[in-house]
């Protein structure tokens, strides 16, 4: 009886884990726009405080569906342009906004390392995470659903 007790009780701290899971490319959906998360360049992830796993495929799902529902994160990730796959945590990404940039929802967004030579150029369409959430507000970026 003690080691059910034990494994419940284990179980349970385990579900409420800030850790962040792995994104599952090809399998796992988008939680703001449902799009099955493809693209290891532009991909994002976030866990509440409460454990709940938030995964997107751009990085535009993840600032639009967080500002429509006030989330209180314990981690926000985004994948590094620069090295698909590695996930950076966004107070030391910087984003850019570029035409050239072709991310899933057609938002031409996309997060390098802060120390990346194309963030520290200062040219127009960089942003902070704090900032690129403030010109989402600004410029009618925000959207309610991709669908």
């Amino acid at each position: 009886m003690k080691k059910i007790i034990y494994l419940f009780v284990l179980g349970l701290f385990t579900a409420c884990s800030s850790e962040p899971q792995p994104i599952d490319y090809g399998n796992d959906n988008c939680n703001f726009c449902e799009m099955t998360i493809v693209s290891q360049a532009y991909s994002a992830q976030a866990v509440s405080q409460k454990g709940k796993q938030y995964k997107y495929d751009a990085i535009e799902c993840m600032v639009n569906d967080q500002l429509q529902h006030n989330y209180d994160m314990a981690v926000n990730l985004v994948a590094n342009f620069e090295q698909p796959g590695t996930m950076i945590d966004v107070n030391k990404a910087g984003f850019v906004i570029n035409d050239s940039i072709k991310s899933p929802m057609g938002g031409n967004l996309a997060a390098f390392k802060k120390e990346s030579p194309v963030i520290n150029d200062g040219s127009e369409g960089t942003f902070s995470w704090e900032k690129l959430k403030t010109h989402f507000l600004q410029t009618d970026s925000l959207t309610t659903s991709y669908q």
